[in-house]
């Protein structure tokens, strides 16, 4: 699994910690998934509505490998010493 791209939300946006591009294997892509914080603690993802109803859902392993790999990249510095904000 790649991260291939990854936009933090700013501020205010609930639980909302970034939208990211994925790249789950050499056969699967997968575009603008959000990825939130629980309320219980852990993550959630939730891949972009389509015609007002979900195109997609994942499984919790998945969900757990997407998460994992999207904060490690925020947690990565950014040019000049600094670091996105999670």
């Amino acid at each position: 699994m790649k991260i291939l791209n990854i936009r933090p939300e700013p501020p205010g946006c609930g639980n909302v910690i970034a939208r990211v591009d994925v790249e789950i294997d050499e056969h699967i892509r997968l575009f603008n998934l959000k990825v939130s914080r629980r309320p219980e603690g852990g993550f959630a993802v939730f891949a972009p509505n389509a015609n007002g109803a979900r195109a997609a859902t994942f499984s919790r392993y998945l969900v757990d490998k997407i998460a994992t790999a999207a904060v490690a990249v925020l947690k990565e510095p950014m040019p000049h010493g600094r670091h996105h904000t999670i």
